[in-house]
């Protein structure tokens, strides 16, 4: 006897719906990243769809109460092949559209650190869209290695906290504080690329006033070449640490 399940083919497509609160902005910032607007309807209610390579996004009415600013809203998952790919394209679109590439505040792309295996987008109604790598490790570590100690500990769950968890301003607090407690004795390569991710993240979180205590201690360290090419690997921009290097080293 045939069965309702015998009907059922593994060849279904899942749409993401999400929040929208704030409809003429989404429109105009998936626009500027090169979607396609496959449908628009603001009255009698919000709806929105757009189109980019082989997926969609798809957006409806938001809570009353719903603060764009907490980033409460939602998201999906986007796996992709070749996440570095993305990403160059999206901050491209961005410098062509608002002659910068958008890191805080809403919307905002994440900074990508080569060899990572994600990267997020957070819209203007605070859904945050992850792009992964369809093969990212099975072993990646989301919590934290614990089998790491002192700074190198304390750099990994930098690390987790902004490419994971986004949130750049607790890797910067666990920064700041692991260099006051920790910096004694650690590795100076260590040390630098606290230091490094320091100077990069006070300068995305408008702390300039605090980028020259950071770069200067950057600056007095001794790094050979090789040293200094694992620092830039740290950070995701390097170019910000470039007033800040110290003189390379004599042959």
């Amino acid at each position: 006897m045939t069965t309702n399940e015998d009907h059922v083919r593994p060849n279904e497509t899942m749409v993401p719906l999400l929040h929208c609160a704030a409809p003429e902005e989404t429109v105009a910032f998936w626009r500027a990243l090169g979607f396609e607007v496959a449908y628009e309807q603001l009255k009698p209610y919000v709806y929105l769809a757009f189109t980019w390579s082989g997926f969609q996004l798809h957006y409806g009415p938001a809570p009353k109460d719903l603060d764009p600013a907490k980033e409460q809203s939602g998201g999906c998952l986007v796996m992709v092949d070749a996440v570095a790919s993305y990403h160059a394209v999206f901050t491209e679109a961005m410098r062509r559209a608002y002659g910068k590439v958008l890191v805080k505040g809403l919307p905002r792309i994440s900074r990508y650190r080569a060899g990572t295996s994600r990267f997020s987008i957070v819209d203007p109604s605070g859904n945050t869209i992850v792009f992964i790598q369809r093969d990212e490790p099975k072993d990646v570590e989301y919590g934290g290695s614990t089998e790491l100690e002192g700074l190198a500990r304390v750099l990994d769950n930098a690390r987790i906290l902004r490419e994971f968890k986004m949130d750049d301003r607790a890797a910067y607090r666990a920064l700041d504080s692991g260099m006051r407690r920790r910096a004694e004795g650690a590795p100076v390569v260590e040390q630098a690329m606290a230091l490094a991710a320091l100077v990069e993240l006070a300068t995305a979180l408008d702390k300039a006033d605090q980028v020259p205590e950071w770069g200067a201690r950057l600056q007095s360290l001794s790094l050979t070449l090789e040293q200094r090419t694992q620092v830039e690997q740290y950070v995701a921009d390097p170019t910000v640490l470039e007033p800040w290097w110290p003189a390379p080293p004599r042959p």
